[in-house]
Formats: structure tokens, sequence, C-alpha cells
């Protein structure tokens, strides 16, 4: 490592601690930012018009995901204008996932809220999902009912999104892709973010235990700036879907999944050999010799798929002792918790005088 990589790595893990070390807040907002230059200051400003008679003590923290245009001059400005804004600017665009991990990390709110910064989301509503929230639940997802968007190419894709990931996932939400949400601090420090995880962020509470909640909110027609999403992104919400449905059923138990077919496979594989060695041992049967000789198995593609289904069973064998032993390395050497607990209560002991 160069002395400037130490120098840098060392003022790094010197701002973490620092941050640490402030004195915590009732409520952080994360805002990841992609050149966003005309959305932000108004919507910094409706943010503050929203929160100024709160009398919580916040912080808005803007997250600058490698902007092009002068999104990071416009944060500066309002950052000098409203001290309790800050900002992360990031090297390059590493996408909404790392923004909001980023976001998380070093938010020092008891609550987190997320939100858009291209104003289609209504900062007017937070206080909607802060009520919510304080009635005891762990994250309350914003509703779009009356979303403002085209119907071909994002209303269509998003209802059978949804419909589909709440079928396969069990956790019912009628909107996934909002990012206005409210969550208690527990929720995003337990949340491990990562490719495009983001999406299934409501999945990940879900399988950590966490509870929730929706609410309707406003959306609004963008009027300025371009969006960042497209059809493109359906295959990688599939990919991602059966990672996260792998992750919330198999993760810790990961032969379940590959044993389990594999014995299916193998067994299949079995009773159709038996039944190609069942035909030819009935003929010798019935006529003899050369009853026997006379039905030809070896050339048959039933006898081929009997061996190719008891290979790849095998091999799902394999694969299951692997990815056991891959997650009991990952959770021992790095001490993962398998569990997440929500309460608890310490006995307290005292010393009896006999």
């Amino acid at each position: 490592m160069t002395e400037l990589q130490s120098k840098g790595l060392n003022q790094t893990v010197q701002s973490r601690s620092q941050a640490l070390r402030k004195p915590p807040l009732d409520l952080t907002v994360v805002v990841p930012v992609l050149n966003e230059t005309e959305n932000l200051r108004p919507l910094i400003e409706e943010m503050v018009a929203a929160l100024v008679d709160s009398d919580l003590e916040y912080e808005v923290l803007v997250i600058d995901d490698g902007s092009k245009d002068d999104s990071f001059r416009v944060i500066q400005e309002l950052h000098q204008e409203y001290p309790h804004v800050g900002a992360i600017r990031f090297r390059r665009n590493f996408g909404q996932t790392a923004a909001f991990a980023a976001g998380f990390d070093r938010a020092r709110g008891n609550v987190i809220v997320t939100i858009d910064a291209d104003r289609q989301n209504d900062p007017a509503d937070i206080p909607l999902l802060l009520e919510k929230l304080d009635e005891g639940y762990d994250v309350v997802n914003g509703w779009r009912q009356d979303r403002q968007d085209g119907f071909l190419l994002r209303k269509l894709p998003s209802y059978v999104a949804n419909r589909l990931i709440a079928r396969l996932s069990g956790v019912r939400l009628h909107d996934r892709g909002c990012s206005l949400r409210a969550f208690q601090v527990e929720v995003v420090r337990d949340l491990r973010l990562y490719g495009e995880m983001h999406r299934f962020i409501p999945e990940l509470a879900g399988a950590a235990g966490f509870s929730m909640a929706e609410v309707p909110v406003h959306h609004r027609p963008r009027v300025a700036g371009t969006s960042k999403y497209g059809l493109s992104r359906t295959f990688r919400v599939i990919l991602d879907l059966m990672t996260i449905l792998f992750l919330r059923r198999y993760s810790a138990r990961p032969m379940h999944l590959f044993g389990g077919v594999g014995i299916i496979s193998v067994t299949l594989g079995v009773l159709m050999g038996l039944y190609l060695a069942g035909i030819k041992v009935w003929a010798g049967i019935q006529d003899g010799a050369d009853g026997f000789r006379s039905v030809q198995i070896g050339d048959r593609p039933l006898l081929t798929l009997s061996v190719l289904l008891i290979i790849l069973g095998v091999q799902f064998v394999v694969m299951g002792l692997l990815a056991e032993l891959v997650v009991r390395t990952y959770h021992e050497s790095q001490d993962k918790p398998i569990y997440y607990i929500r309460d608890m209560l310490e006995s307290e002991t005292q010393d009896q005088e006999h």
C-alpha cells in the first residue's frame, strides 16, 4: 500500500469513527442522486417545509452516485444554506443499492427515511410514514395508488412484478418500487445490501422478521431531468428475485434445496433404469434366452435419460454439501448471526447470604 493510499484509508476510518461519536438524531432522510441538478433545490425546500413543524432533530443525507452534471455543486450550495444537509459523493456511479447502503451506514437518526431525488415522491408524505411507524411497525412502505407514469412501460411491468414477488416471497405489498420508506434504525443496521438488492428491501426485512405496513402516498409526474429506469431492469429483477428467494428460504440450509433436487433426480433415474431392466427380465421369463436377447435397451433414449438423471442427482447432492461448507464458513469465520432479536429481557442475579 502506498503512503497516499494509507493516508486516505486512515482519513476514512477517522471520519467514520467521528461520525459514530456524534450524538444521535431523531430522523435521517437518505436521498440517492444521479444527475438531478434541476430537482435538488426544490426537493430540499419541500423537505424542510414538511419537517419544520415536526420538532424533530433531523438530517438530510444526500448521496451523489457519480453524477456527471452539476448535482454536487448544487448539493454544496444547499449544504451552506441548510446546515442539516450533509452529503456523500461517490467517485463513480455505483448504483442505487450502494447509495442506500452508504446512507444507512452513516445515518445518525433513530428513524431512517428514503426518498428519490426526482421529486415524484412528495416530501409532505414523510410525516404520514412517521405516524404509522409510531404505531409499532419496523418498516413503513409508501404505496403510490395514483401513479403518474406510463402504463405500458412502467405501470404494467410493475403490477405484474408486484403480484409475482408477493406470491413467491409471501410479503404482501402493493408497491415495491416506491422508494419512499421509513425504517426503525435497527432494520437498516441488519440489512446487507449489495448488487441491486435495494428493490427487495421489504423481502430482506421480512426474512429477518421485521413488521411492515403500507401507507398511500402521493405520486407526481416528473417535471425535470430524465428517468433512470427502463424495461431492461425487468430481467435483472427476475434474477435478483431468485437470489432473494434462495436467501430467504435456504441461506442457512442449502442442502435442503440442492439435496432435495438431487434425491428426486436420482430416484427418477433409478426408477427408469429399473423399468428398462424389468422389461428385459420379463421378456426373458416369458420367452427364455431368445426373448431376453431380443429386447434391446442399450439404444433407447430412456436409458440415456436415466443415466443423465442419476449423474445430475449426484452432482446436486455434492453441490449441496459444498454449499453447506460455504455457509458454515461464512457464519463461523465471521461470527455472522443466524437470527435477529426483537426484544430481550435480561435476568438480574443477586448474591444471597446464607
